[in-house]
């Protein structure tokens, strides 16, 4: 049976993985994370609380926890919205770069294939100065220019697992994801991104009220849904690639906009104060699919309006409740 790592098995995209693995896969899977599930049990065989930015050979005796496994789904990582990855610089580099040698290092000890959760932070930011930007390619992140932090931590991982291919043969797989979202993703805190901020806020707002958006609302992206997420890494797991492929959805609209597509779903007019005095990030972004379209003959299918419905109604109960 093969057995599967997922770090970061706590988190949002790590907890849905491990349902979707259990549910298509026989396999053994095991669960790493600093911290449990928030929202509802780990569907992995096996999970272990675990501060990765320690070495696996020491603290809680990773590496003998583990043993050999067959596939890492690298997701564990220290980021969260543009509030926060703006205003942890050092931390967030620091952590995740901890992170990611220590996973490196036992991929490479154990002859595991990685897939490692890059994102779209990497791409240059000249090439995303204005909102009606062309959709980014893979090629766009170089010359380099990623967002400070996040993004430049990043840009190094996707490199060093480039040094590790080509130097020791290492398996791997680079998905940089754009914008993910769905249910039993952090809403409220800090660490949550624009669609789960925007429910929380429409759900407690009063209809005919208005609600804070960060920015001019004019900046743009594109938003992939949960499923289809961990439906595409597990596509380019199992395929031959090699170099690093745009994991998003090509639907690109600005931050007002979400906020009237939400509004329709919620059934609850509300108006916008537009607030400049905080981050809104690069002004434009969205994913170009070819490379995807054309190595997994596939990609994100969902429209935002479908993955926005059942969203909403998650994020809403759990601010009625």
């Amino acid at each position: 049976m093969k057995r599967i790592l997922v770090t970061g098995a706590g988190g949002f995209i790590g907890h849905h993985l491990c349902k979707y693995l259990k549910e298509i896969e026989e396999c053994y899977v095991i669960g790493v994370d600093i911290k449990e599930p928030l929202f509802e049990d780990t569907a992995a065989d096996f999970f272990i609380l675990h501060d990765l930015r320690q070495p696996y050979l020491y603290g809680a005796e990773l590496y003998d926890k583990l043993g050999k496994v067959d596939e890492i789904y690298h997701l564990a990582a220290d980021m969260g919205g543009i509030g926060y990855i703006t205003s942890k610089l050092a931390d967030i580099a620091i952590n995740n770069s901890l992170i990611n040698i220590n996973i490196f290092k036992y991929a490479k000890e154990v002859g595991a294939r990685i897939l490692f959760s890059s994102s779209a932070c990497v791409y240059c930011q000249s090439a995303q100065d204005r909102p009606n930007i062309r959709p980014l390619m893979e090629c766009d992140a170089w010359p380099a220019m990623p967002e400070p932090g996040y993004g430049l931590e990043k840009l190094y991982a996707e490199e060093l697992l480039s040094y590790l291919f080509n130097d020791h043969h290492l398996s791997v797989r680079i998905a940089r994801f754009h914008n993910v979202y769905g249910p039993l993703g952090e809403y409220d805190g800090g660490r949550e991104k624009a669609p789960a901020a925007l429910c929380r806020k429409i759900a407690r707002a009063k209809p005919g009220g208005t609600i804070e958006v960060w920015g001019d609302g004019k900046q743009t992206r594109s938003f992939m849904y949960i499923d289809d997420c961990v439906e595409g890494i597990h596509r380019l797991m199992a395929s031959d690639f090699v170099l690093p492929m745009n994991l998003g959805r090509d639907e690109m609209i600005s931050i007002n906009e979400l906020v009237h597509m939400i509004s329709l779903i919620a059934d609850k007019p509300v108006g916008i104060i537009n607030d400049l005095t905080k981050p809104e990030g690069v002004r434009g972004r969205n994913s170009d699919n070819s490379l995807c379209r054309g190595v997994l003959d596939w990609e994100p299918p969902t429209t935002l309006m479908t993955g926005l419905k059942p969203t909403y109604e998650w994020i809403m109960r759990q601010v009625s409740g």
